[in-house]
């Protein structure tokens, strides 16, 4: 083919050089991020020569052109568009820039805060155990154990401002040790402690104060301890500025002049400005968060557990992280109550589609999910389950609802952040039994109404009779590949397709089903699917990499007829259900059921020999080696 002709003719389709962010490929597919996708023509681009597919998934254009091909076609688009070459993380990264301004500061406090769970949540739950004991052994808060312990649970609340200095260094690109001295500077001793100051100020003394900017106004001296936004902030802009300086001070004394400049500029900027205006802005958040708490009769965090799992779809629940650290430094979490009836409430709606449901799909996908809920962690029910049937979802927004109307009421209050559910019991332990009313408020309600609403599709009903029973596990052995469909193997040179049937994509095999059921043909993980549904790419250890391709022409279905299993990244075992697909659907819209797998780097073997006639799932089809002698292609009768 004419690799040139088929990069201008892309190039001119996805808008040129205008449109273009970023681009890079893999071992089969072009990888462009578009400022605006809708400029793309995208029929268009599947009729260029050379293009087998077009599909856009997680903000990137993802063009299909084969193994040895896309790599020649990728230097005639660099040189076309004047370009430069980008990995497959630059293109992810370009694809997350895409997203508006509020989505990218949310995502960046995600960032920020989730490597530092495990500490928060580690000395949140130490901390409630403590509190806990002492209720049982009061003298043991008089031990030195209790004192040691203690200091072990508090340690992380103490040095907040420096694990999440630490952490902003790292998500904004800076010297991670330069952003600890920032927020060591925030906490530093010759600072009154932050949560001194109000027995000071009711003791009548006063608080120390510096004189800034040449007299300009004076700063109170005190410590910024159980804050969180100005500590992002300085971070933020200390990484912006060393940056700069290590793009503008010759090499000679980057070494010295940055670090020094970067430290004394920031920390001065800090402590005059970043500090007292940005904690000022944090203190009146955590104001209105309290306010719309304390609304009589529970309605503010009634409104607040109902929109909870909303932003848990959005994926901005992490900006909740910022407000209840400092409710932390101020006393008790009084919003972890909200979290925790809202997440529990949609493990009891997905609960109740577990035991309702007859379909066997649902069935085990709800209950670990449901279970998971219970625990804290709400994505698999959300989203597996209660966002797929949506009627689940509202239930579990009304029981959230009222639970947290119940825990606001109540006044319950947490020791740490990032515990939800049933752990929360721990971190409660000042509120045992209004916790477990209202969590039990919160299960009721939801469970009751998903109960009584919730009812099976009939096509649904009728799956549960189809469920493919569960394959036998195996020992994958590298180079194999075991067949992901029953059926009947050909050579890929017979698929009744010209690109599949000449290698274009590379060699494998045909499979001609007689089940509409894809299992992973080894151990390994999804490199890639289509939104379309009808083809799987998938990657073994040893670096093998496959593509199964159901049908031909398949994609003009747009997914009528297929349903996928797994997701781009998963780690998949052999024998695992990747894929169903109706075959009387396929055939009725007049294409071959002829499904390709595909090792789409063949060429990086010196042997493939595949095994033609009848096979079960999990049946070796292709076994590929490498020798000393020119690739060969064996094929080998069953």
């Amino acid at each position: 083919m004419d690799y040139r002709k088929c990069a201008q003719e892309i190039y001119d389709l996805v808008g040129k050089k205008e449109n273009l962010v970023s681009a890079a490929h893999c071992a089969t597919r072009l990888r462009l991020v578009t400022n605006d996708n809708s400029k793309v023509d995208m029929k268009k681009l599947e009729d260029v020569e050379g293009v087998k597919g077009v599909f856009s998934s997680n903000g990137q254009l993802q063009i299909i052109i084969g193994t040895g091909v896309v790599n020649k076609v990728y230097d005639e688009f660099l040189d076309i568009s004047g370009m430069t070459a980008a990995t497959k993380a630059d293109v992810k990264a370009a694809a997350a820039a895409k997203q508006p301004l509020p989505f990218r500061m949310i995502k960046a406090l995600g960032d920020v805060f989730v490597p530092i769970l495990p500490a928060i949540v580690a000395a949140g739950l130490m901390m409630g155990l403590l509190e806990g004991m002492t209720k049982i052994w009061p003298d043991m808060a008089n031990s030195g154990t209790y004192q040691i312990l203690h200091l072990f649970s508090n340690a992380a609340f103490v040095f907040l401002p420096i694990l999440i200095a630490v952490s902003a260094a790292r998500v904004f690109g800076g010297n991670i040790f330069l952003g600890a001295v920032i927020g060591m500077i925030m906490v530093h001793t010759d600072l009154v402690n932050a949560w001194s100051v109000a027995s000071m100020l009711e003791a009548g003394e006063k608080i120390p104060q510096a004189s800034v900017w040449f007299g300009l106004y004076n700063i109170n001296l005190t410590g910024y301890q159980g804050h969180v936004i100005p500590v992002i902030i300085a971070v933020w802009f200390m990484c912006f500025l060393e940056k700069k300086l290590h793009e503008k001070v010759p090499e000679m004394i980057d070494l010295f002049v940055t670090p020094l400049v970067t430290v004394l500029v920031t920390g001065y900027l800090t402590l005059t400005i970043f500090g007292p205006v940005f904690s000022t802005l944090e203190e009146w958040i955590l104001i209105a968060v309290q306010w719309i708490i304390k609304i009589p009769y529970g309605l503010g965090a009634a409104v607040a557990g109902a929109i909870y799992p909303l932003t848990v779809v959005a994926g901005v629940h992490h900006m909740y992280n910022t407000v209840e650290a400092r409710m932390l430094s101020t006393g008790k979490n009084t919003w972890m109550p909200i979290a925790s009836s809202a997440n529990f409430a949609q493990g009891a709606a997905c609960f109740a589609v577990a035991l309702k449901t007859k379909n066997q799909k649902f069935k085990t996908l709800a209950l670990p999910s449901s279970l998971s809920a219970f625990l804290g962690i709400t994505e698999p029910a959300i989203f597996g389950v209660n966002l797929r049937l949506i009627k689940p979802l509202v239930c579990g927004m009304i029981g959230g609802a009222c639970g947290a109307a119940v825990g606001a009421m109540l006044g319950i209050g947490a020791t740490a952040y990032g515990v939800t559910g049933l752990f929360g019991f721990l971190t409660c332990a000042d509120f045992i039994w209004q916790y477990a009313i209202m969590l039990a408020v919160s299960f009721g309600v939801s469970f009751t109404l998903s109960w009584f609403l919730y009812h099976d599709k009939p096509e649904e009903e009728g799956e549960a009779a189809e469920e493919s029973p569960a394959l036998p596990e195996i020992t994958c052995e590298p180079g194999k590949v075991y067949a992901p469909i029953k059926g009947n193997v050909i050579p890929s040179a017979d698929i009744p397709d010209e690109t599949f049937a000449a290698g274009v994509l590379g060699e494998g095999v045909g499979i001609e089903p007689e089940e509409g059921v894809v299992y992973a043909p080894f151990d390994g993980e999804i490199s890639s699917t289509t939104e379309t549904r009808h083809a799987i790419g998938i990657s073994s250890p040893d670096g093998m990499e496959l593509l199964i391709h159901v049908g031909v022409n398949t994609v003009a279905m747009e997914g009528d007829g297929f349903e996928l299993f797994c997701a781009e990244g998963d780690q998949v075992k052999a024998g695992q259900k990747l894929m169903t697909f109706d075959i009387d659907k396929i055939k009725a819209a007049g294409y071959s059921t002829t499904t390709a797998v595909l090792v789409t780097n063949s060429d990086d073997y010196a042997e493939l020999a595949i095994n033609e006639g009848e096979c079960e799932p999990l049946d070796c089809v292709i076994t590929v080696s490498n020798g000393e002698s020119a690739k060969e292609t064996e094929t080998v009768e069953a």
